[in-house]
């Protein structure tokens, strides 16, 4: 069986920047744990990249979170350095302008297995996810809980719901 973790948005504006969260940032230990174990394991690992310009705040999404971040190059854009060591060893780094990466199923086209992990379950994590069940409707496709973390509490839990409900297993506590 060949597994792969998706490694959503671990980028420092949305762990400790203008987008933290304290969850994001007492998650990121559990995560740096699990990615160790997995890697070991050899699970292959890919990661995202919330990744936007400088006219942000004039695109639809800027207008409606009009919050610049994840400005390309900026130290918000880069993935945290806990997680700098993993993302040297990734198989695949992929720029996504928005909250889906549509370019994902196509470099996880050969895995029997796909869990994801990162920020934010509510937005991208859940993109992400629903994106791959759409491509891949037979493959097993999870997020472990415990490895995420949303803009709110409740909106975590209301998109692990979600998923859940679109035959995305849940795993780990929340």
């Amino acid at each position: 069986m060949r597994k792969a973790i998706v490694v959503v948005d671990m980028q420092n504006d949305f762990i400790d920047g203008v987008l933290g969260t304290r969850e994001a940032q007492e998650m990121l230990p559990r995560l740096v744990a699990k990615l160790e174990k997995e890697q070991a394991a050899g699970t292959e690992l890919v990661f995202t990249m919330d990744t936007h310009d400088a006219d942000y705040l004039t695109t639809q999404e800027g207008k409606k979170l009009p919050v610049e971040h994840c400005i390309r190059g900026t130290v918000g854009w880069q993935i945290t350095d806990a997680l700098q060591s993993f993302v040297c060893m990734a198989t695949a780094v992929i720029e996504k302008p928005a909250f889906g990466a549509t370019t994902l199923p196509a470099a996880l086209a050969d895995y029997n297995a796909i869990e994801l992990v990162g920020l934010c379950t509510d937005i991208c994590v859940i993109s992400n996810a629903l994106l791959l069940k759409a491509f891949y409707p037979e493959t097993s496709i999870s997020v472990d809980a415990s490895c995420c973390a949303g803009v709110t509490p409740e909106s975590h839990a209301n998109a692990l719901a979600a998923m859940r409900m679109c035959q995305v297993e849940v795993r780990g506590a929340w």
